[in-house]
């Protein structure tokens, strides 16, 4: 039971809204493992934007139908809808961080899936009505802020229900977001053709079919999540006696973490390793092509390119996992050592023509961008503690949009200076390469400068009794 106001403005006991962070407190016998699908409901349906770009080619012929026309969008002009959707994702998570650690998981991914479905619908209309300011604000904006939401919004809830095991429990979810495009390509593909008529492409029909069975699920995850209860264990699990000095038993406010240089040094441990990781990605399907020319057609470098996403995903789950057992500054450590030397070797293989060679040191490079994401919520709660992990994730995560903008552009622009200077083919892209490592080499240098917080920073004794003490009351 919780507090209410009456009418008379006086308090009074009654049931919790139902959507308040108090209502969603689990009741004794639940099972924590019923966290992690209700994670997934979310990330599986967010993670369709990594597979926006199917939308691409069709969007562009929605007046000509068969080919564009004249009057058809622009593939420069769609391009917009992608990048306002991971920049409003950025911002969202960074400045929602406070109000879901205060309403909790369930009325943030509630929102989240009004937001992303509601997207969907108003995208739906500015197609049939051709007017792409709609699909700006629509997938681009209010789909942006659910993908920002529904990112955070389950982290810090996982990493509390698995105290013994927060690498892994964040990595299902966030696998979850790294494999959502897998399910959503071929959905979008299949609907667009069952849709597809003599006068219409299907992109609408599809836009409002998905829009409100993703709006279900991401309901259903809202529904089922519970947030453990003030002073809950994992049954017969004791916090390790010798206290690791890179994981903190302290709590640290959301402001104060922005005053502490291990939050800045995280920044650039994320920003770095996102950035030499989606600078490739989006190139990697000519990458291949042009390093093995004439060996690979296009349909093997979609392959190639589909190959990349399972370690994206894979490794999402593997070294966040890996990362409970060596821990989280030592895995960082890994994906920064091993990235260099494979960004610096992987030009090798290919004008070596040792195509198996060159695609494994790709597939392990892929799993540590996507492992990158995984493991970086733990290793928050490990620095900051539990208490406001979930803001202070939101913040990081602007790491995240600067690097969507710095990988692509750093990308295309070294590329382009090489062409203009009479260097083609694969040869284009080994600078591009070189550089990366060398940014994984400054990422080393930042992980190694990672300290334990400072007890000033240390929310006082007094503060965690009345922040537990809110929490007791209200459940």
């Amino acid at each position: 039971m919780s507090s209410v106001m009456n009418e008379g403005g006086m308090p009074s006991q009654g049931p919790a809204p139902f959507f308040s962070k108090e209502a969603t407190y689990a009741k004794p016998g639940f099972s924590r493992w019923m966290v992690p699908p209700a994670a997934l409901a979310v990330h599986l349906c967010i993670g369709q934007a990594y597979a926006f770009s199917v939308f691409n080619a069709p969007l562009s012929k929605v007046i000509g139908i068969t080919e564009s026309v004249a009057d058809d969008w622009k593939l420069t002009t769609l391009g917009w809808i992608f990048s306002l959707a991971i920049f409003f994702l950025g911002i969202s998570a960074a400045f929602a961080g406070k109000w879901l650690e205060r309403v909790g998981p369930r009325r943030t991914m509630f929102t989240a899936a009004c937001c992303f479905g509601g997207g969907f619908l108003i995208s739906a209309l500015g197609v049939y009505t051709h007017q792409i300011v709609l699909l700006y604000l629509g997938y681009g904006v209010l789909g942006g802020i659910g993908l920002g939401l529904g990112y955070v919004s389950p982290v810090s809830t996982l990493i509390r229900w698995f105290p013994d095991r927060r690498g892994m429990a964040t990595g299902m979810a966030i696998m979850g977001f790294g494999g959502g495009a897998m399910i959503a390509a071929p959905l979008s593909v299949a609907l667009m053709n069952y849709f597809k008529s003599a006068t219409s492409v299907g992109v609408t029909q599809t836009f409002l079919v998905m829009g409100v069975g993703y709006f279900i699920s991401m309901t259903i995850g809202s529904l089922a999540i519970r947030v453990p209860p003030p002073g809950w264990k994992p049954e017969g699990w004791t916090p390790p006696v010798v206290e690791n000095k890179m994981i903190t038993r302290n709590h640290v406010h959301i402001d104060e973490a922005l005053k502490t240089p291990q939050f800045y040094l995280l920044w650039l441990v994320l920003f770095l390793n996102v950035t030499a990781g989606i600078g490739v990605l989006g190139q990697a399907s000519l990458l291949i092509q042009e390093s093995f020319k004439g060996s690979v057609t296009a349909a093997a470098a979609a392959g190639f390119v589909g190959l990349l996403s399972l370690f994206n995903m894979g490794g999402r789950f593997f070294w966040a996992s890996s990362s409970d057992w060596i821990g989280r500054k030592n895995t960082y450590f890994v994906f920064f050592a091993l990235g260099a030397v494979l960004y610096w070797l992987v030009p090798q293989l290919g004008a070596s023509g040792n195509i198996a060679l060159f695609v494994l040191g790709y597939c392990v490079i892929m799993s540590m961008y996507g492992g990158g994401f995984a493991t970086i919520p733990a290793y928050l709660a490990d620095m900051f503690g539990t208490a406001f992990v979930g803001g202070i994730h939101g913040r990081l995560l602007t790491a995240w949009a600067a690097a969507g903008i710095a990988g692509p552009v750093l990308v295309n622009y070294i590329r382009e200076y090489q062409v203009a200077h009479g260097v083609t083919g694969a040869e284009a892209y080994a600078m591009t390469l070189h550089i990366m490592a060398g940014l994984l080499v400054v990422g080393f240098i930042c992980n190694l400068l990672v300290s334990r917080v400072n007890a000033k920073h240390h929310m006082s004794d007094a503060d965690v009794a009345r922040l537990g003490a809110s929490a007791g009351a209200a459940h």
